[in-house]
């Protein structure tokens, strides 16, 4: 169970959320609704380029915010950080610089950056702890993605420790659930798997086609525990110490895709493409900081959010296809 820890109601605060109308970002916007919060701001981004400086400044003349959740972040599965490495470091480091500077200027009560589990080495022993961070490069698919958010905490501590800006840096494991990105040029492992299953389902396809050998591992984390995560990091948090968000649990590719498999209900084959990149070995993480400094801890079972996951799909059809902009800055 999670510890008690003492929080500061965010009820009259002004709170902007990067990426509120993306995947995460509509569960964080929910779970401050809940918590009674009615000032919320979701800059759009055909309104603001946070990859701009002149854009970020204009949000925060605009909104006035107390608090902002960087959720905002450019980013997709192995295919697409090999095909866009530089504009991936670029977006999400401008983006955070942006930002995070703004705030100093304000005088933000509280920024909450939400950074990546990329962001580790390749070869970090298992479960990942928060110590092991520096201890070597990220895995190379991914790795400017992930440098580029690692470089969010540090600046956040130097401005914690310079300006004295309270804010907080969590790194979730891979995350899934409704509204998820669908896409298949963009998206991540689970939500591709279940709309390549229910595509072959549909059209009676006798097999459907993976990347890699299916023995990487990872760690996955439904998106409404993943809110929970960051709106109690709000309420707690005033140093960029990084916090893990994940279940404890480690799933391999190819036991993940008999999973996603059997709850979509296909029953073809599974071929597996060894010329395609396994990406990271295996990612799984401990989560006792984040239970130790924000009394949270993962409340959904990986069968339990893969069927809900898979019974959004099926509810939404292609228009899910399109659904988490998050990647897009919204």
């Amino acid at each position: 169970m999670p510890q008690e820890v003492t929080r500061s109601s965010l009820v009259g605060a002004r709170v902007v959320v990067t990426g509120g109308a993306g995947f995460l970002g509509r569960a964080v916007v929910a779970r401050l609704r809940g918590r009674g919060v009615t000032e919320i701001v979701v800059p759009r981004r055909s309104d603001y380029d946070l990859t701009h400086e002149a854009d970020a400044a204009r949000l925060f003349r605009d909104a006035r915010p107390d608090v902002v959740l960087h959720l905002a972040a450019e980013v997709g599965g192995i295919g697409a950080n090999q095909a866009n490495p530089g504009r991936y470091f670029y977006a999400n480091m401008a983006m955070a610089l942006h930002l995070i500077e703004e705030a100093r200027r304000v005088g933000l009560r509280k920024f909450v950056q939400v950074g990546t589990i990329c962001a580790y080495p390749k070869h970090t022993p298992v479960p990942f702890r928060e110590d092991d961070l520096w201890n070597g490069y990220p895995e190379e698919t991914n790795a400017p993605y992930g440098v580029a958010k690692k470089a969010a905490m540090v600046m956040l501590d130097g401005y914690h420790r310079q300006y004295g800006l309270a804010s907080a840096y969590l790194l979730p494991v891979n995350l899934y659930g409704p509204w998820d990105n669908f896409d298949p040029s963009t998206s991540h492992v689970i939500p591709a798997l279940i709309r390549k299953c229910v595509e072959a389902q549909a059209q009676g396809r006798a097999f459907i086609e993976c990347w890699g050998t299916g023995s990487a591992s990872r760690e996955f984390l439904f998106v409404d525990d993943a809110a929970e995560g960051v709106v109690r990091a709000a309420e707690v948090m005033e140093e960029p110490v990084p916090v893990n968000l994940g279940t404890g649990q480690e799933i391999s590719i190819r036991k993940l895709v008999e999973l996603v498999a059997h709850t979509c209900g296909f029953l073809g084959d599974i071929r597996w493409d060894a010329t395609k990149p396994d990406g990271q070995p295996r990612r799984c993480v401990d989560a006792s900081r984040a239970r130790e400094l924000l009394g949270w801890s993962a409340q959904t079972q990986l069968a339990d959010g893969m069927r809900r996951t898979v019974d959004w799909y099926r509810a939404h059809g292609a228009a899910a296809s399109g659904a988490n902009m998050q990647a897009r800055n919204p």
